[in-house]
């Protein structure tokens, strides 16, 4: 499973918003690795911040 995968799966599970702080550390990937990810999630409208700085799934 690469990191994109790993965040999305993560984000899928998380029953609430995460900060990336927070995906870093519960997936294992690299924080810079995390910011990429969620950068691209954020481009496919995969995920939406309901607060700043914390995301969660798009539904």
């Amino acid at each position: 499973m690469d990191s994109y995968e790993k965040v999305l799966d993560f984000f899928s599970k998380a029953d609430k918003p995460v900060s990336a702080g927070e995906v870093a550390a519960a997936t294992g990937v690299d924080r810079k690795e995390v910011d990429k990810v969620m950068k691209k999630l954020k481009k496919e409208e995969k995920i939406v911040s309901p607060k700043r700085c914390y995301w969660q799934i798009n539904k």
